[in-house]
């Protein structure tokens, strides 16, 4: 069984570097603990000469118009690079834009992309429309296939392989470092979503090209910022990022990365805090005899367990449940509306406990390794985790006996 003390260590690692980045210099003027939010459209110039140097320099977190980011936006960036150890980071207005927008930059008519099967939901969507309008080739592969499998679904044109590590609802975790391998063998860059993983994993060490945060989770965790963050492993890909953002307008407003950076300041603590509690309430949830199955990567049963030991240095505060298979649909959402401690509510990462229903929500191409029964999905707070277990309790005692 693992221990909750290794859940938390990843993030305790992280306080540090959380307190300290992106906060200006003492001076002898002194200076807020905090940077400002500059909310601004127009820059103004005491030169042409000066506006003209400052508009060739789209790639140094400066800008010279409020559309290419503000002064906090670029501090921000520089501490997501930070955590994710990668060189350039760009900002952008959600966790969804930030799905799109590096396969705009990077993927054209004629090239094909290979999506892992249990990616986020509305990536799919965008895939499946928009991609596929602008002439990109779309397929998807097993999230568990081996380097064989794998291999087998590249093209001469994949030009980009996009993974979700642990997976949306189902919660798989890949083997990154071979996904790595088999798409550089085959020239294809890495996508990785490691919104889950974000500050317990480190992408780049383990082969990603591009990294995929949605900063409305984790990083923001207050439930009130709607935000998002693309890494970059080196420099061309970092060109042809920040090109694409600023020919699609994308940007981050200041007040949302004011927030974000606030947010940050805590999430180690905070999410310390939300990994033990989740791991020990998916230990206690795994026990009872309404669950078939408990999807949590620090589990030893849930698909990808070994590679979470290996990679990642902690576990987040979203995991999976399935019921039996005698229960129905509708006997699962009366229990859920039966909590009182965990909202019913879209997005996770924040300090308060939510829950969902998974059934009907997840979008395959191959089968889900997640059983037959009624799924929901948890997303645990900062509640004391004796309260969140008795209200458990409560909920599925009230379910109706199996058919």
């Amino acid at each position: 069984m693992t221990d909750p003390r290794k859940v938390a260590e990843g993030w305790q690692r992280l306080g540090t570097v959380l307190s300290s980045a992106g906060r200006p210099a003492p001076s002898e003027d002194g200076v807020f603990v905090n940077m400002p939010a500059t909310r601004g459209s127009t820059v103004l110039f005491p030169t042409l000469d000066a506006m003209n140097r400052k508009g060739h320099q789209r790639y140094d977190h400066t800008s010279g118009y409020g559309a290419m980011g503000s002064p906090i936006q670029h501090e921000l960036e520089k501490v997501i690079a930070t955590v994710e150890g990668g060189t350039d980071c760009q900002l952008v207005g959600s966790g969804l834009a930030a799905c799109t927008l590096p396969l705009l930059a990077f993927l054209g008519a004629g090239d094909h992309c290979l999506f892992s099967d249990n990616v986020y939901g509305p990536t799919r969507r965008f895939a499946e429309t928009m991609l596929k309008r602008f002439g990109v080739e779309i397929s998807y592969f097993p999230p568990m296939a081996d380097r064989a499998t794998l291999a087998s679904f590249m093209r001469p044109n994949t030009k980009v392989v996009f993974a979700e590590s642990p997976g949306s609802h189902t919660f798989e975790v890949q083997d990154v470092p071979m996904l790595a391998d088999v798409a550089h063998e085959h020239g294809a860059r890495l996508f990785l979503d490691n919104t889950w993983g974000f500050g317990i994993f480190a992408p780049f060490r383990h082969g990603v090209d591009v990294s995929i945060q949605a900063l409305t989770k984790y990083p923001a965790g207050h439930s009130d910022v709607i935000a998002g963050a693309v890494t970059v492993a080196e420099a061309q890909s970092w060109h042809l990022l920040r090109d694409a953002a600023i020919q699609t307008g994308q940007v981050c407003g200041p007040d949302e990365c004011w927030l974000t950076l606030r947010g940050l300041r805590t999430m180690g603590v905070r999410l310390a805090q939300q990994a033990r509690s989740a791991l020990l309430i998916a230990q206690w949830l795994k026990d009872q005899p309404q669950v078939m199955r408990v999807l949590h990567p620090a589990l030893p049963d849930c698909p990808g367990h070994a590679l979470w030991q290996r990679d990642f240095s902690g576990a987040g505060c979203l995991f999976g449940v399935v019921l039996k298979p005698g229960y129905t649909q509708q006997a699962m959402e009366t229990m859920i509306e039966s909590l009182h401690h965990f909202g019913i509510g879209a997005s996770w990462g924040g300090y308060e406990s939510l829950v969902l229903p998974s059934t009907g929500s997840i979008a395959r191409s191959f089968p889900a390794p997640v059983g037959q029964g009624p799924g929901l999905r948890l997303q645990i707070g900062l509640e004391n985790t004796d309260d969140l277990i008795a209200d458990l309790k409560q909920a599925l005692a009230n379910l109706p006996d199996a058919a």
